[in-house]
């Protein structure tokens, strides 16, 4: 799965840059929204990612794209590798950076919120 998202002014940190904070939202985002169009029977949430790390500066205009795919599957949980890269608006020069990747573990949970099988 893919998916896109634009740095907007209100996603940039006090450097002008953007907030790791919302790299982390649109990583878990898209890792759910996987999920979930995966098994759409099943609920889920999540309950760990691998290691956070910036690899580069995203600057305001700059349109990133997602790219989601499941790598492991548990007895109630699965895991999904979501990388993204950072296209630059018109006028840069450099087309795609790498610029963030990680693994999302989410689990399967009933409407009490407990852990059940996949």
């Amino acid at each position: 799965m893919e998916t896109l998202q634009q740095v907007r002014p209100e996603h940039l940190n006090h450097h002008g840059f953007l907030f790791g904070g919302y790299m982390l939202m649109w990583v878990d985002e898209a890792a759910w929204i996987a999920a979930s169009l995966d098994r759409p029977d099943c609920h889920f949430v999540t309950v760990g990612m691998e290691r956070v790390e910036f690899r580069r500066k995203v600057q305001e205009g700059s349109i990133l794209m997602f790219t989601i795919k499941e790598s492991r599957v548990g007895r109630t949980s699965v895991t999904y590798q979501v990388d993204v890269v950072c296209r630059h608006a018109a006028g840069h020069e450099k087309s795609a950076e790498p610029v963030f990747s990680n693994q999302v573990t989410l689990v399967r949970v009933d409407e009490a919120g407990e852990k059940i099988a996949l």
